[in-house]
């Protein structure tokens, strides 16, 4: 955290100190926007959303230690800078925050977006970039209006390397990301139809997707999946360098020789131009996490890596954030496969081919809940991730809940058999109990709000009574 006085803060958000006199009092140590995560020295921001009114916390955050609020209007006697609106004000603190260690020690800045494995590819980074030097990444999925500017506000002026994930789920979301946290490298994982209930079309969140490559400067890089030709047709949107990567021949950062060993973690060869080929074994389960690598190759070739200690970098790299293809084998036998997160199409048929690969001598079972944010394309989607089950040759397809249930039908239908819908979470760990056995391999698979992460959580402890 750079230390900035309220009188700062007030000048770069256009707005004013409350009272007068606390001008000078310094935030030290965080900027919070959660009054329960406030400690001595930390700015509280008072956002308004959905559900709560920030500034209803604001006692709560002083006495957790807070000096001052970001506020919309003055609270009682407490030290505020009261701006006219707290989300572009935090933006702008957040702003003056990367500016201000761009000018001390030249700060540099990726910026992560796409449909899916952007929280798994900002987690393999930052392990990675860290061995080149102090660097700063998101908790969790902080890839929001809100996310990004907590992310930027704990930088010091010895960070060297800023990871920023950046998620949308409307058109022009990740430009205002960008202004925020301007990308030296953009990296575009791909595109797929996560929020296509939002956006309209695959070609609408392609389009937003793009605003990160947009937002390079002419001597910025792209790093562009080559393996999806709608983002390997961003190169057209940008006058920054691109490099492609993945397993196509177009490719200059390649992966050759890909094999998956039997926990369903992939290893391949690393090819990167004018560099001795090296050998790369990822922790992480999913044979998509290889493209994920890739992406992380280019940015630290770019920034003086050499291509052997990315190699090892990549294959020392650890799972870091929750449920995301989290793996748990149980005592009893059953390996609990939770990637219950987030989930689309694309997302769900990569769990697929995952966890089928991880099946030994038992069943691979997938326990499908709804994939959210669809819309009118909902049925029919589902309805793939069934049928593509079936195809793949999974054992059995669990829907849990109505809007999951198409999945469960076109496994029967495909596959003749199977093909199991519970109705609710309330009664799925009693029915799973009796169908699981020892030697089976168990995904979990469902957008956040459907709730089977906590279901696998449950499995996982073996806590099925």
């Amino acid at each position: 955290m750079i230390d900035l006085s309220l009188d700062e803060i007030a000048q770069v958000t256009g707005g004013r100190v409350h009272p007068t006199d606390a001008a000078a009092r310094v935030i030290e140590t965080a900027v919070v926007t959660d009054s329960r995560e406030a400690v001595p020295g930390s700015l509280y921001v008072a956002r308004v959303g959905e559900h709560a009114d920030g500034h209803d916390f604001v006692a709560a955050a002083a006495a957790n230690g807070a000096v001052a609020a970001l506020t919309a209007h003055e609270v009682s006697e407490f030290a505020c800078v009261v701006v006219p609106d707290v989300g572009d004000a935090f933006a702008a603190v957040g702003r003056a925050v990367v500016d201000r260690c761009r000018d001390h020690g030249g700060l540099r800045i990726v910026g992560i977006t796409g449909s899916s494995g952007k929280t798994s590819t900002k987690d393999l980074l930052a392990q990675v970039v860290a061995r080149l030097g102090p660097t700063i990444a998101p908790h969790a999925s902080y890839n929001s209006e809100v996310g990004v500017p907590l992310t930027v506000c704990r930088l010091s002026l010895e960070t060297q390397f800023l990871v920023a994930e950046m998620g949308a789920s409307g058109v022009g979301h990740i430009e205002y990301l960008t202004r925020v946290a301007p990308p030296d490298i953009a990296v575009v994982l791909n595109v797929g139809t996560a929020h296509l209930a939002e956006f309209g079309s695959r070609e609408a969140i392609a389009d937003t997707k793009a605003e990160l490559v947009r937002a390079l400067g002419s001597d910025g890089l792209a790093v562009l999946n080559a393996d999806d030709d709608i983002v390997a047709a961003m190169a057209d949107r940008t006058t920054a360098e691109v490099v492609l990567v993945g397993t196509s021949p177009r490719a200059q950062i390649r992966a050759d020789d890909v094999s998956m060993n039997a926990r369903g973690q992939a290893s391949f060869t690393l090819t990167v131009p004018g560099q001795k080929k090296v050998r790369v074994e990822l922790a992480l389960h999913g044979e998509h996490h290889v493209g994920n690598a890739l992406s992380v190759a280019a940015v630290a070739h770019t920034w003086g890596m050499d291509v052997a200690d990315i190699g090892s970098a990549l294959s020392a790299a650890e799972p870091r954030s929750r449920w995301r293809m989290e793996v748990t084998e149980r005592a009893d036998g059953v390996t609990i496969v939770n990637d219950a997160y987030n989930a689309n199409p694309e997302s769900t048929a990569a769990a697929l081919r995952a966890v089928l690969a991880m099946r030994a001598g038992g069943r691979a079972i997938a326990v499908i809940g709804e994939m959210r944010e669809l819309g009118r394309d909902s049925v029919g989607a589902h309805e793939e991730v069934g049928q593509l089950a079936a195809e793949l040759g999974l054992d059995e397809v669990v829907a849990i809940g109505e809007a999951a249930a198409p999945a469960a039908r076109a496994f029967k239908s495909t596959r003749g058999e199977g093909g199991l819908q519970i109705d609710s979470l309330d009664v799925a760990t009693e029915i799973l109990q009796r169908l699981f056995r020892h030697g089976d391999v168990v995904l979990l698979k469902s957008s956040r709000d459907s709730g089977l992460r906590y279901l696998g959580e449950d499995l996982a402890a073996g806590n099925l009574s």
